[in-house]
């Protein structure tokens, strides 16, 4: 296991940590602030300082097999560290930034969007929902209008956790079709926007959202059937 110190603050940016393994697909540390891809989000990149001075760096982080195993993925060519040996991990902040700003605004869509969810995706430029709707009931003004709104008016971003046992007794709770939440603690992580949205999430998210910035509907679109796609961007991007 890789204790996960952005499940409790976000917005670390470094740690120490020390190497337990290191193989072919990548280095695992004790302890960790990178983000595995997952839920939607992207893995996390950035550095891994050693002593020596030397910098290793780290383009994608991923989850292993075991239960909050993280795994990451040194850039190609990269000299590996050792196991047991000390360093320091530093994120590319101002990528994960983005991505907690636009995981925070997915939970805004869903509170305008009354639908089921059926997919989403974030990325550092962009990022969007997938929801079994009609078209004609997605209108573009009135989406963006709506997560504007609550972007402004500065809800707080809170994550609490529950037993496994009280979602299974409220599984409303659960918005989206295709992604179940994580479990394998006996308890799921909630992610709350205070008078806007309530859900089991286990990505970064922004504290207020008024963090987010102005956002643009950039297209409304297809995927079928029964998917309908969603996409938001910063305004200011």
């Amino acid at each position: 296991m890789t204790e996960l110190l952005f499940r409790d603050d976000a917005y670390l940016r470094e740690c120490e940590a020390v190497v337990t393994a290191v193989d072919e697909r990548g280095v695992r540390l004790d302890r960790t602030v990178f983000y595995p891809n997952g839920g939607g989000q992207p893995g996390d990149s950035g550095r891994l300082l050693r002593q020596d001075g030397s910098a290793l760096r780290i383009a994608n982080t991923v989850k292993g097999d075991g239960l909050d195993e993280v795994i990451h993925v040194p850039a190609e060519g990269e000299a590996l560290p050792a196991p047991g040996e000390p360093v320091r991990l530093v994120l590319d902040w101002d990528r994960r930034y983005a991505h907690m700003r636009y995981h925070t605004a997915l939970h805004l869509l869903c509170a305008v969007v009354a639908a089921p969810v059926t997919g989403g995706q974030v990325a550092a430029d962009k990022a969007r929902l997938d929801f079994a709707v009609e078209m004609d009931a997605l209108d573009k003004d009135a989406i963006e209008a709506g997560l504007n709104a609550l972007v402004r008016a500065g809800h707080a971003v809170d994550a609490r956790w529950i037993a496994d046992a009280e979602l299974d007794a409220n599984p409303g709770l659960v918005k989206t079709m295709s992604v179940a939440p994580p479990r394998g603690h006996g308890r799921v992580r909630l992610i709350e926007v205070a008078g806007a949205d309530l859900q089991p999430c286990g990505g970064t998210h922004v504290r207020n959202t008024a963090e987010i910035g102005p956002l643009v509907v950039q297209k409304i679109r297809s995927e079928g059937k029964q998917n309908k796609r969603v996409i938001v961007a910063f305004a200011d991007a």
